[in-house]
Protein backbone atom coordinates (compact mmCIF):
# COMPACT_ATOMS: atom_id res chain seq x y z
CA UNK A 1 0.00 0.00 0.00
CA UNK A 2 1.23 3.47 -0.78
CA UNK A 3 2.20 5.45 2.07
CA UNK A 4 1.21 9.21 2.79
CA UNK A 5 2.57 11.60 5.22
CA UNK A 6 1.28 14.90 6.95
CA UNK A 7 3.10 17.57 8.97
CA UNK A 8 2.11 20.51 11.16
CA UNK A 9 5.05 22.45 12.20
CA UNK A 10 2.45 24.39 15.37
CA UNK A 11 2.92 27.04 17.61
CA UNK A 12 3.46 24.06 20.46
CA UNK A 13 5.01 21.38 18.63
CA UNK A 14 5.84 19.93 15.47
CA UNK A 15 3.97 16.19 14.67
CA UNK A 16 4.36 13.41 12.02
CA UNK A 17 1.88 11.35 11.19
CA UNK A 18 2.18 8.40 8.44
CA UNK A 19 -0.61 6.50 7.15
CA UNK A 20 -0.95 3.55 4.37
CA UNK A 21 -3.63 3.45 2.04
CA UNK A 22 -5.26 0.95 -0.37
CA UNK A 23 -7.80 3.33 -1.05
CA UNK A 24 -9.77 6.80 -0.13
CA UNK A 25 -11.43 6.78 3.08
CA UNK A 26 -15.39 6.81 2.74
CA UNK A 27 -17.05 10.56 3.13
CA UNK A 28 -18.70 10.24 6.60
CA UNK A 29 -18.29 7.58 9.37
CA UNK A 30 -15.40 6.18 11.83
CA UNK A 31 -11.92 5.68 10.24
CA UNK A 32 -8.22 5.33 11.12
CA UNK A 33 -8.29 8.30 13.96
CA UNK A 34 -7.89 6.58 17.14
CA UNK A 35 -4.60 5.51 17.64
CA UNK A 36 -5.42 2.26 19.45
CA UNK A 37 -6.62 1.10 16.39
CA UNK A 38 -4.05 -0.11 14.20
CA UNK A 39 -6.08 -0.16 10.77
CA UNK A 40 -9.36 0.56 10.11
CA UNK A 41 -11.37 -0.98 7.31
CA UNK A 42 -13.88 0.94 5.18
CA UNK A 43 -16.21 0.17 1.91
CA UNK A 44 -13.33 1.94 0.00
CA UNK A 45 -10.09 0.85 1.45
CA UNK A 46 -7.60 0.46 4.40
CA UNK A 47 -5.89 2.79 6.73
CA UNK A 48 -3.36 1.73 9.00
CA UNK A 49 -1.49 4.14 10.88
CA UNK A 50 2.36 4.02 10.18
CA UNK A 51 4.13 6.39 12.37
CA UNK A 52 2.33 9.04 15.12
CA UNK A 53 5.57 11.32 16.39
CA UNK A 54 5.72 14.51 18.16
CA UNK A 55 8.95 16.59 18.62
CA UNK A 56 8.03 19.12 21.96
CA UNK A 57 9.39 22.38 20.14
CA UNK A 58 7.27 25.49 21.48
CA UNK A 59 8.44 27.85 18.37
CA UNK A 60 5.67 30.60 19.85
CA UNK A 61 7.71 31.02 22.83
CA UNK A 62 9.79 33.22 21.40
CA UNK A 63 6.94 34.67 18.59
CA UNK A 64 4.36 36.19 20.75
CA UNK A 65 6.60 38.23 22.52
CA UNK A 66 9.85 39.32 20.48
CA UNK A 67 8.39 38.55 16.68
CA UNK A 68 11.13 36.23 16.12
CA UNK A 69 11.69 32.75 15.72
CA UNK A 70 14.60 32.09 18.59
CA UNK A 71 18.10 30.71 16.45
CA UNK A 72 17.93 27.33 18.90
CA UNK A 73 14.27 26.93 18.23
CA UNK A 74 14.68 26.85 14.66
CA UNK A 75 17.99 24.35 15.46
CA UNK A 76 15.86 22.34 16.96
CA UNK A 77 12.88 22.47 14.91
CA UNK A 78 15.04 21.21 11.86
CA UNK A 79 16.78 17.94 14.13
CA UNK A 80 12.89 17.09 14.48
CA UNK A 81 12.15 17.84 10.69
CA UNK A 82 15.37 15.97 9.82
CA UNK A 83 13.89 12.48 12.09
CA UNK A 84 10.44 12.84 10.28
CA UNK A 85 12.44 13.21 6.93
CA UNK A 86 14.12 9.39 8.23
CA UNK A 87 10.57 8.67 9.20
CA UNK A 88 9.17 9.15 5.71
CA UNK A 89 12.05 7.77 3.72
CA UNK A 90 11.75 4.36 5.83
CA UNK A 91 7.71 4.39 5.35
CA UNK A 92 8.50 5.35 1.20
CA UNK A 93 6.03 8.11 1.36
CA UNK A 94 4.82 8.56 -1.74
CA UNK A 95 2.84 12.02 -0.99
CA UNK A 96 3.47 14.53 1.92
CA UNK A 97 2.55 18.13 2.91
CA UNK A 98 4.00 20.04 5.59
CA UNK A 99 2.39 22.74 6.51
CA UNK A 100 3.14 25.38 9.20
CA UNK A 101 1.21 28.14 10.92
CA UNK A 102 0.55 31.00 13.16
CA UNK A 103 4.48 31.08 14.80
CA UNK A 104 6.33 30.83 11.62
CA UNK A 105 3.44 32.73 9.86
CA UNK A 106 4.30 35.58 12.03
CA UNK A 107 7.63 35.57 12.87
CA UNK A 108 10.02 37.85 10.95
CA UNK A 109 12.28 35.51 10.28
CA UNK A 110 9.72 32.70 9.82
CA UNK A 111 11.84 32.37 5.64
CA UNK A 112 14.76 31.18 7.67
CA UNK A 113 12.95 28.10 8.96
CA UNK A 114 11.45 27.46 5.39
CA UNK A 115 14.63 27.69 3.35
CA UNK A 116 16.51 25.50 6.66
CA UNK A 117 13.86 22.72 6.56
CA UNK A 118 14.48 22.47 2.77
CA UNK A 119 18.06 22.49 2.90
CA UNK A 120 18.83 20.57 5.58
CA UNK A 121 15.55 18.41 6.05
CA UNK A 122 14.87 18.04 2.71
CA UNK A 123 10.94 18.95 3.23
CA UNK A 124 9.39 21.39 1.38
CA UNK A 125 7.92 23.55 4.65
CA UNK A 126 4.17 25.24 3.38
CA UNK A 127 3.25 28.54 5.59
CA UNK A 128 -0.49 28.21 5.50
CA UNK A 129 -2.98 30.96 6.51
CA UNK A 130 -5.80 30.64 9.25
CA UNK A 131 -8.56 29.59 6.86
CA UNK A 132 -6.72 26.95 5.31
CA UNK A 133 -6.15 26.08 8.73
CA UNK A 134 -10.03 26.08 8.96
CA UNK A 135 -10.71 24.52 5.68
CA UNK A 136 -8.06 21.56 6.48
CA UNK A 137 -9.76 20.87 9.94
CA UNK A 138 -13.35 21.19 8.50
CA UNK A 139 -12.38 18.15 6.48
CA UNK A 140 -11.42 15.78 9.43
CA UNK A 141 -14.10 16.63 11.09
CA UNK A 142 -16.82 16.13 8.68
CA UNK A 143 -15.01 13.07 7.68
CA UNK A 144 -15.17 11.88 11.28
CA UNK A 145 -18.77 13.05 12.57
CA UNK A 146 -22.11 12.88 10.47
CA UNK A 147 -23.04 16.50 10.39
CA UNK A 148 -25.65 17.09 7.62
CA UNK A 149 -28.13 17.39 9.92
CA UNK A 150 -26.95 19.89 12.41
CA UNK A 151 -25.70 23.10 12.62
CA UNK A 152 -21.97 23.36 14.10
CA UNK A 153 -19.42 25.61 15.29
CA UNK A 154 -15.87 24.24 14.83
CA UNK A 155 -13.51 25.64 17.69
CA UNK A 156 -9.78 24.63 16.64
CA UNK A 157 -7.75 26.46 19.68
CA UNK A 158 -4.00 26.50 18.73
CA UNK A 159 -0.92 27.38 20.04
CA UNK A 160 -0.96 30.89 18.19
CA UNK A 161 -4.46 31.17 16.83
CA UNK A 162 -8.35 29.96 17.17
CA UNK A 163 -10.08 28.80 14.23
CA UNK A 164 -13.82 29.18 14.16
CA UNK A 165 -15.92 27.92 11.66
CA UNK A 166 -19.72 27.50 10.94
CA UNK A 167 -21.09 24.61 9.46
CA UNK A 168 -24.85 24.42 8.58
CA UNK A 169 -26.02 21.12 7.39
CA UNK A 170 -22.61 20.20 6.41
CA UNK A 171 -21.75 23.66 4.50
CA UNK A 172 -19.57 26.41 6.04
CA UNK A 173 -21.24 29.23 6.13
CA UNK A 174 -18.89 31.65 7.92
CA UNK A 175 -14.86 31.05 9.27
CA UNK A 176 -12.08 33.50 11.07
CA UNK A 177 -9.06 32.77 11.77
CA UNK A 178 -8.17 35.34 15.35
CA UNK A 179 -4.75 35.52 17.07
CA UNK A 180 -5.68 34.30 19.98
CA UNK A 181 -4.08 30.59 21.26
CA UNK A 182 -2.64 28.68 24.51
CA UNK A 183 0.98 29.47 24.02
CA UNK A 184 0.39 33.13 22.28
CA UNK A 185 -1.52 34.03 26.57
CA UNK A 186 1.10 32.59 28.17
CA UNK A 187 4.03 33.75 26.74
CA UNK A 188 2.06 37.36 26.76
CA UNK A 189 0.47 37.21 30.14
CA UNK A 190 1.68 34.30 32.75
CA UNK A 191 5.29 33.66 31.61
CA UNK A 192 6.44 33.93 34.71
CA UNK A 193 3.57 33.53 36.82
CA UNK A 194 3.41 29.67 38.99
CA UNK A 195 0.14 30.00 39.52
CA UNK A 196 -2.62 32.10 38.31
CA UNK A 197 -3.95 34.17 40.64
CA UNK A 198 -7.28 36.06 40.54
CA UNK A 199 -5.90 39.12 38.97
CA UNK A 200 -4.30 37.04 35.99
CA UNK A 201 -7.33 35.08 35.99
CA UNK A 202 -9.31 38.64 34.87
CA UNK A 203 -6.41 39.60 32.86
CA UNK A 204 -7.05 36.29 30.55
CA UNK A 205 -10.36 36.88 30.49
CA UNK A 206 -10.10 40.36 29.53
CA UNK A 207 -7.71 39.34 26.83
CA UNK A 208 -9.49 36.56 25.29
CA UNK A 209 -12.89 38.62 25.28
CA UNK A 210 -11.03 41.39 23.11
CA UNK A 211 -9.69 38.58 20.76
CA UNK A 212 -13.22 37.52 20.33
CA UNK A 213 -14.57 40.95 19.53
CA UNK A 214 -14.19 40.36 15.69
CA UNK A 215 -16.18 37.17 15.62
CA UNK A 216 -18.86 38.35 18.17
CA UNK A 217 -21.22 39.61 15.95
CA UNK A 218 -21.26 35.89 14.53
CA UNK A 219 -21.25 34.09 17.82
CA UNK A 220 -24.31 36.46 18.83
CA UNK A 221 -26.12 35.25 15.82
CA UNK A 222 -25.42 32.01 16.69
CA UNK A 223 -26.70 32.04 20.16
CA UNK A 224 -29.52 33.77 19.01
CA UNK A 225 -30.49 30.85 16.67
CA UNK A 226 -33.63 29.15 16.83
CA UNK A 227 -32.57 25.38 16.20
CA UNK A 228 -29.61 23.30 18.01
CA UNK A 229 -25.65 24.13 18.02
CA UNK A 230 -22.94 21.08 18.33
CA UNK A 231 -20.13 23.08 19.38
CA UNK A 232 -16.65 20.75 18.26
CA UNK A 233 -13.61 21.22 19.66
CA UNK A 234 -9.91 20.44 17.86
CA UNK A 235 -6.55 20.30 19.57
CA UNK A 236 -4.65 18.86 22.19
CA UNK A 237 -6.16 20.79 24.96
CA UNK A 238 -9.52 19.79 24.25
CA UNK A 239 -8.99 16.32 24.01
CA UNK A 240 -7.37 16.16 27.29
CA UNK A 241 -10.77 18.45 28.70
CA UNK A 242 -12.73 15.89 27.62
CA UNK A 243 -10.64 13.41 29.13
CA UNK A 244 -11.20 15.40 32.37
CA UNK A 245 -14.33 16.41 32.40
CA UNK A 246 -16.34 13.88 30.11
CA UNK A 247 -19.93 14.43 30.04
CA UNK A 248 -21.97 11.19 30.91
CA UNK A 249 -24.00 11.72 28.23
CA UNK A 250 -22.08 12.36 25.24
CA UNK A 251 -23.97 15.19 22.50
CA UNK A 252 -22.94 12.27 19.60
CA UNK A 253 -23.02 8.87 20.91
CA UNK A 254 -19.25 7.39 19.73
CA UNK A 255 -17.44 10.29 20.73
CA UNK A 256 -16.24 11.74 23.50
CA UNK A 257 -17.17 15.29 24.66
CA UNK A 258 -16.32 17.82 27.63
CA UNK A 259 -19.15 18.66 30.03
CA UNK A 260 -18.52 22.31 30.21
CA UNK A 261 -20.51 22.40 33.92
CA UNK A 262 -17.09 20.55 34.84
CA UNK A 263 -14.61 22.04 33.15
CA UNK A 264 -15.57 25.23 34.38
CA UNK A 265 -15.90 23.41 38.30
CA UNK A 266 -12.86 22.46 37.41
CA UNK A 267 -10.91 25.53 36.19
CA UNK A 268 -10.26 27.25 39.56
CA UNK A 269 -8.48 24.35 41.05
CA UNK A 270 -6.18 24.38 37.49
CA UNK A 271 -5.60 28.12 38.11
CA UNK A 272 -4.91 27.55 41.48
CA UNK A 273 -1.67 24.68 40.89
CA UNK A 274 1.41 25.29 39.19
CA UNK A 275 2.11 23.10 36.18
CA UNK A 276 4.33 20.42 37.74
CA UNK A 277 1.39 20.15 40.61
CA UNK A 278 -1.55 19.76 37.46
CA UNK A 279 0.53 17.16 35.67
CA UNK A 280 1.76 14.87 38.98
CA UNK A 281 -2.40 15.72 39.67
CA UNK A 282 -3.98 14.70 35.99
CA UNK A 283 -0.57 12.66 34.10
CA UNK A 284 -0.52 15.88 31.78
CA UNK A 285 2.61 16.02 29.83
CA UNK A 286 5.18 19.27 30.72
CA UNK A 287 4.07 21.26 27.51
CA UNK A 288 0.32 20.26 27.54
CA UNK A 289 0.20 21.34 31.43
CA UNK A 290 1.01 24.62 31.02
CA UNK A 291 -1.11 25.27 28.27
CA UNK A 292 -4.42 23.89 29.83
CA UNK A 293 -5.43 26.72 31.43
CA UNK A 294 -5.02 29.49 28.95
CA UNK A 295 -7.06 26.84 26.15
CA UNK A 296 -9.72 26.10 28.89
CA UNK A 297 -10.49 29.73 29.33
CA UNK A 298 -10.55 30.16 25.24
CA UNK A 299 -13.39 27.10 25.22
CA UNK A 300 -15.41 28.31 28.27
CA UNK A 301 -15.68 31.60 27.29
CA UNK A 302 -17.08 30.59 23.89
CA UNK A 303 -18.75 27.77 25.18
CA UNK A 304 -20.62 29.66 27.70
CA UNK A 305 -21.60 32.67 25.36
CA UNK A 306 -23.55 30.06 23.58
CA UNK A 307 -25.26 28.24 26.65
CA UNK A 308 -23.58 24.91 25.67
CA UNK A 309 -23.28 22.17 27.60
CA UNK A 310 -20.71 20.16 26.06
CA UNK A 311 -18.11 20.21 23.56
CA UNK A 312 -18.01 17.08 20.97
CA UNK A 313 -13.73 16.06 20.97
CA UNK A 314 -13.47 14.04 17.56
CA UNK A 315 -9.54 13.78 18.20
CA UNK A 316 -8.33 14.50 14.64
CA UNK A 317 -6.99 17.90 13.62
CA UNK A 318 -4.68 19.32 10.77
CA UNK A 319 -2.70 16.48 9.91
CA UNK A 320 -5.55 14.39 9.77
CA UNK A 321 -7.21 16.59 7.48
CA UNK A 322 -3.79 17.04 5.10
CA UNK A 323 -3.81 12.97 4.96
CA UNK A 324 -7.82 13.16 4.02
CA UNK A 325 -7.19 15.57 0.59
CA UNK A 326 -4.03 13.91 -0.08
CA UNK A 327 -5.38 10.23 -0.05
CA UNK A 328 -8.05 11.20 -2.30
CA UNK A 329 -6.43 13.23 -4.73
CA UNK A 330 -3.80 10.18 -5.12
CA UNK A 331 -6.63 8.26 -5.69
CA UNK A 332 -8.07 10.62 -8.03
CA UNK A 333 -11.27 10.62 -6.03
CA UNK A 334 -10.98 13.95 -5.02
CA UNK A 335 -14.08 15.68 -5.54
CA UNK A 336 -12.92 18.31 -7.98
CA UNK A 337 -16.90 19.81 -8.21
CA UNK A 338 -17.76 19.85 -4.59
CA UNK A 339 -14.45 21.62 -3.56
CA UNK A 340 -15.28 24.21 -6.91
CA UNK A 341 -18.68 24.98 -5.22
CA UNK A 342 -17.21 25.34 -1.85
CA UNK A 343 -14.62 28.28 -3.41
CA UNK A 344 -17.74 30.24 -5.28
CA UNK A 345 -19.60 29.87 -2.21
CA UNK A 346 -17.16 31.38 -0.24
CA UNK A 347 -16.87 33.94 -2.88
CA UNK A 348 -20.79 34.54 -2.72
CA UNK A 349 -20.88 35.33 0.73
CA UNK A 350 -17.71 37.24 -0.09
CA UNK A 351 -19.99 39.46 -1.77
CA UNK A 352 -23.28 39.24 -0.13
CA UNK A 353 -21.17 41.33 2.55
CA UNK A 354 -20.48 43.67 0.38
CA UNK A 355 -24.28 44.36 -1.07
CA UNK A 356 -22.98 43.18 -4.80
CA UNK A 357 -25.44 42.50 -7.36
CA UNK A 358 -25.64 38.76 -6.90
CA UNK A 359 -27.95 37.93 -10.15
CA UNK A 360 -25.03 40.45 -12.64
CA UNK A 361 -22.25 38.33 -10.89
CA UNK A 362 -23.79 34.79 -11.21
CA UNK A 363 -24.59 35.69 -14.05
CA UNK A 364 -21.22 37.48 -15.79
CA UNK A 365 -19.31 34.61 -13.79
CA UNK A 366 -21.58 32.11 -16.22
CA UNK A 367 -20.82 33.63 -19.49
CA UNK A 368 -16.93 34.26 -18.60
CA UNK A 369 -17.02 30.34 -17.89
CA UNK A 370 -18.70 29.49 -21.42
CA UNK A 371 -16.31 31.88 -23.17
CA UNK A 372 -13.41 30.08 -21.10
CA UNK A 373 -14.63 26.51 -22.36
CA UNK A 374 -14.67 27.69 -26.06
CA UNK A 375 -11.54 29.20 -26.23
CA UNK A 376 -9.40 26.64 -24.49
CA UNK A 377 -7.58 25.97 -27.90
CA UNK A 378 -6.38 29.28 -27.71
CA UNK A 379 -5.33 30.25 -24.33
CA UNK A 380 -4.72 26.55 -23.29
CA UNK A 381 -5.65 27.28 -19.47
CA UNK A 382 -6.58 24.55 -16.96
CA UNK A 383 -9.57 23.69 -15.01
CA UNK A 384 -8.30 25.73 -11.83
CA UNK A 385 -7.60 28.84 -13.68
CA UNK A 386 -11.92 28.53 -15.01
CA UNK A 387 -12.79 28.11 -11.25
CA UNK A 388 -10.42 31.28 -10.35
CA UNK A 389 -11.75 33.58 -14.00
CA UNK A 390 -15.37 32.53 -12.16
CA UNK A 391 -14.14 33.87 -9.00
CA UNK A 392 -12.91 37.29 -10.07
CA UNK A 393 -16.33 37.45 -12.02
CA UNK A 394 -18.11 37.08 -9.06
CA UNK A 395 -16.50 39.60 -7.22
CA UNK A 396 -15.70 41.95 -9.93
CA UNK A 397 -17.47 44.96 -8.84
CA UNK A 398 -17.70 44.80 -5.13
CA UNK A 399 -16.02 47.31 -4.65
CA UNK A 400 -19.08 49.26 -5.97
CA UNK A 401 -19.51 49.09 -2.00
CA UNK A 402 -16.88 51.43 -1.51
CA UNK A 403 -17.56 53.96 -4.42
CA UNK A 404 -18.37 53.54 -7.90
CA UNK A 405 -15.82 56.18 -9.22
CA UNK A 406 -12.47 53.55 -8.81
CA UNK A 407 -15.04 50.38 -8.18
CA UNK A 408 -12.40 47.91 -9.81
CA UNK A 409 -9.86 49.09 -7.81
CA UNK A 410 -11.98 48.90 -4.66
CA UNK A 411 -12.98 45.34 -6.00
CA UNK A 412 -8.91 45.03 -5.97
CA UNK A 413 -8.48 45.69 -2.35
CA UNK A 414 -11.31 44.18 -1.03
CA UNK A 415 -10.74 40.79 -2.29
CA UNK A 416 -6.91 41.18 -2.00
CA UNK A 417 -7.50 41.78 1.99
CA UNK A 418 -10.17 39.02 2.05
CA UNK A 419 -10.27 35.54 3.47
CA UNK A 420 -11.47 33.20 0.47
CA UNK A 421 -11.69 29.39 1.90
CA UNK A 422 -10.25 27.62 -0.72
CA UNK A 423 -7.93 29.58 -2.41
CA UNK A 424 -3.85 30.35 -1.75
CA UNK A 425 -3.03 33.37 -1.35
CA UNK A 426 -1.41 33.36 -4.53
CA UNK A 427 -4.89 32.35 -6.43
CA UNK A 428 -6.32 35.28 -4.35
CA UNK A 429 -3.65 37.65 -5.62
CA UNK A 430 -4.46 36.69 -9.28
CA UNK A 431 -8.64 36.77 -8.65
CA UNK A 432 -7.91 40.28 -7.20
CA UNK A 433 -6.18 41.21 -10.31
CA UNK A 434 -8.35 40.06 -12.69
CA UNK A 435 -11.43 41.85 -11.05
CA UNK A 436 -8.89 45.00 -10.95
CA UNK A 437 -9.12 44.86 -14.82
CA UNK A 438 -12.37 44.34 -15.84
CA UNK A 439 -12.84 47.87 -17.11
CA UNK A 440 -10.94 50.56 -17.78
CA UNK A 441 -7.06 50.24 -18.36
CA UNK A 442 -5.42 46.99 -18.54
CA UNK A 443 -2.49 44.97 -17.04
CA UNK A 444 0.42 46.77 -17.25
CA UNK A 445 4.08 46.77 -15.16
CA UNK A 446 4.19 50.19 -13.88
CA UNK A 447 1.09 49.02 -11.86
CA UNK A 448 2.40 47.83 -8.37
CA UNK A 449 -0.05 45.30 -7.59
CA UNK A 450 0.61 43.60 -11.63
CA UNK A 451 4.26 44.19 -11.02
CA UNK A 452 4.24 41.53 -7.61
CA UNK A 453 2.88 38.75 -9.69
CA UNK A 454 5.23 36.43 -11.18
CA UNK A 455 5.60 35.79 -15.34
CA UNK A 456 2.90 33.14 -15.28
CA UNK A 457 0.63 34.59 -13.23
CA UNK A 458 0.40 38.20 -14.83
CA UNK A 459 0.09 35.60 -18.45
CA UNK A 460 -3.33 34.55 -16.83
CA UNK A 461 -4.51 38.00 -15.82
CA UNK A 462 -4.20 39.31 -18.79
CA UNK A 463 -5.67 35.93 -20.47
CA UNK A 464 -8.78 35.92 -17.87
CA UNK A 465 -9.62 39.59 -17.74
CA UNK A 466 -9.92 39.85 -21.36
CA UNK A 467 -12.12 37.21 -21.44
CA UNK A 468 -13.93 38.70 -18.22
CA UNK A 469 -14.06 42.14 -19.89
CA UNK A 470 -16.17 40.40 -22.17
CA UNK A 471 -18.68 39.08 -20.06
CA UNK A 472 -19.04 41.87 -18.08
CA UNK A 473 -20.07 43.69 -21.99
CA UNK A 474 -22.75 41.08 -22.06
CA UNK A 475 -24.30 42.20 -18.84
CA UNK A 476 -23.59 45.83 -19.28
CA UNK A 477 -27.22 47.11 -17.65
CA UNK A 478 -27.83 44.52 -15.38
CA UNK A 479 -30.71 43.70 -16.67
CA UNK A 480 -30.05 39.64 -18.15
CA UNK A 481 -30.72 40.62 -22.05
CA UNK A 482 -27.87 38.32 -22.69
CA UNK A 483 -28.85 34.91 -21.47
CA UNK A 484 -26.34 32.83 -23.00
CA UNK A 485 -22.88 33.13 -25.19
CA UNK A 486 -21.09 31.11 -27.76
CA UNK A 487 -17.43 31.67 -29.30
CA UNK A 488 -16.04 29.72 -32.19
CA UNK A 489 -12.80 30.36 -33.12
CA UNK A 490 -11.70 31.14 -37.02
CA UNK A 491 -8.12 31.45 -37.49
CA UNK A 492 -8.69 32.62 -41.46
CA UNK A 493 -9.78 35.34 -40.34
CA UNK A 494 -8.42 36.08 -37.39
CA UNK A 495 -11.45 36.55 -35.02
CA UNK A 496 -13.48 34.84 -32.75
CA UNK A 497 -17.44 34.67 -33.70
CA UNK A 498 -19.58 34.81 -30.72
CA UNK A 499 -23.14 34.19 -31.10
CA UNK A 500 -25.37 35.42 -28.07
CA UNK A 501 -29.11 33.77 -27.55
CA UNK A 502 -30.99 36.75 -25.29
CA UNK A 503 -33.53 39.83 -26.00
CA UNK A 504 -33.22 41.19 -29.14
CA UNK A 505 -32.88 44.52 -27.70
CA UNK A 506 -29.33 43.92 -26.94
CA UNK A 507 -27.65 46.74 -28.80
CA UNK A 508 -26.07 48.25 -25.83
CA UNK A 509 -24.37 45.22 -24.98
CA UNK A 510 -23.16 44.67 -28.35
CA UNK A 511 -21.58 47.73 -28.41
CA UNK A 512 -19.79 47.57 -25.41
CA UNK A 513 -18.43 44.01 -26.04
CA UNK A 514 -16.66 45.81 -29.11
CA UNK A 515 -15.92 48.71 -27.16
CA UNK A 516 -14.11 46.74 -24.34
CA UNK A 517 -12.58 43.96 -26.51
CA UNK A 518 -9.39 45.71 -26.65
CA UNK A 519 -7.32 43.59 -24.17
CA UNK A 520 -8.76 40.42 -26.14
CA UNK A 521 -7.42 41.45 -29.51
CA UNK A 522 -4.07 41.79 -27.85
CA UNK A 523 -3.86 39.09 -25.80
CA UNK A 524 -5.09 36.57 -28.63
CA UNK A 525 -4.65 38.73 -31.41
CA UNK A 526 -7.96 37.78 -32.87
CA UNK A 527 -10.57 40.19 -33.63
CA UNK A 528 -14.50 40.09 -31.72
CA UNK A 529 -17.24 39.40 -34.31
CA UNK A 530 -20.75 38.81 -33.03
CA UNK A 531 -23.12 36.77 -35.25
Amino acid sequence: MPSFAAIDVGSNALRLRIVEADGPSPASGERLQLPLLPAAATAEGVWREVASVRAPVRLGAEVFVSGKLAPTSIGRACAALKDFRREMDEAKVVSYRATATSAVREAANGATLVERARREAGIDLEVIYGIEEARLIQLAVSRRLLLEDRRVLLIDVGGGSTELTVLDRGQSSFSISLPLGSVRLLETFLKDATTMSGELTRIVDEAVERALGEARPQLSRLAGGTSGLTLVGTGGNIETLADLCRAKVPELAGHAAADVAAVRELFPKLCAMSPAERARAHGLRPDRADTIVPAAAIFLHIAESLKASQIVAPSVGLKDGILEELVDKHFQVWDVLREAENVLGACTRLGQRYQFDEAHGKLVARLAAQLFDDLRDEHRLGDRDRLLLRASALLHDIGDFVRYDGHHKHSFYLIQHSDIMGVTPDERALIANVARYHRKSGPDPSHPNFRELDKEARGKVRALAAMLRIADALDREHLGKVRNVRAAIDKTRGRVQLTIDGDHERELEEWTVRAKAGLFRDVFGLEIAIG
